[in-house]
């Protein structure tokens, strides 16, 4: 049999041409590909020595559910610790960048620290700085008020008008104070952001995770590694 390919000059151009369409295609659905691999790759921030993040991605600005995702930085990367979880945010869903404001039920998107650690119950074993809610602790939502979104003993300072109940369970069994607006306290900007336990459904603001996958994260975090929040919508 011989080898000869007997086919016409002009399905031999054919076949070329086909074979350089296919060609490009592969190499375009690589390059595709690997584009959406490098995105992927540089969605989270450059990992530095010591460092914690917790990621809390929804899929529309409208959703009031998010995947939570804790990772250590290691070797110069991030390496997953936690999750993926579904974790809960604010009941009108995340806010676009700058657009969060007092009472909208919206979690503020963007990357934050934590201030300290709270709850309802005794200090569960964690690092960071932990304060025991009793009935007369309270957080100041008045954005007419100089004490505006912080901690009040209303015992000994006025916690302004429609105060929030820090010693509220379950929600508030456990928590940490997410550190959003809380330097300069700009008034009507948001408030009384926290990382909390769920209580079967959106928040007014906060995010939250079931009490024993929340008590994971929270044991976890360690001040001298930084910790951050990372709230997006993908």
């Amino acid at each position: 049999m011989d080898n000869v390919d007997r086919r016409s000059p002009a399905d031999l151009r054919t076949a070329s041409l086909v074979s350089a369409a296919l060609l490009a295609l592969v190499m375009a659905l690589s390059g595709s590909f690997g584009a959406r691999a490098a995105s992927a790759s540089t969605a989270l921030p450059p990992p530095s020595p010591g460092r914690q993040l917790i990621t809390v991605t929804a899929d529309a600005y409208e959703k009031s559910t998010a995947t939570l995702v804790a990772y250590t930085a290691k070797n110069g990367r991030w390496v997953k610790t936690y999750g993926p979880w579904t974790a809960n945010v604010g009941e009108s869903g995340i806010a676009p960048p700058g657009q969060k404001r007092e009472g909208d039920g919206r979690t503020p998107s963007g990357t934050y620290g934590f201030d300290f650690m709270f709850g309802a119950k005794p200090d569960p074993g964690v690092k960071f700085p932990y304060r025991q809610a009793l009935s007369h602790d309270k957080w100041n939502d008045d954005s007419a008020s100089p004490l505006y979104n912080t901690w009040v003993d209303a015992r000994h300072a006025d916690p302004g008008v429609t105060p929030e109940d820090m010693m509220n369970p379950p929600a508030y069994d456990y928590g940490a104070v997410i550190a959003y607006n809380t330097e300069k306290r700009t008034p009507h900007l948001g408030s009384a952001i926290f990382l909390h336990v769920s209580n079967g459904g959106p928040t007014s603001g906060c995010v939250s995770l079931p009490v024993d996958k929340l008590l994971r994260v929270l044991r976890w975090m360690d001040p001298k590694h930084s910790p951050q929040i990372d709230i997006r919508v993908a």
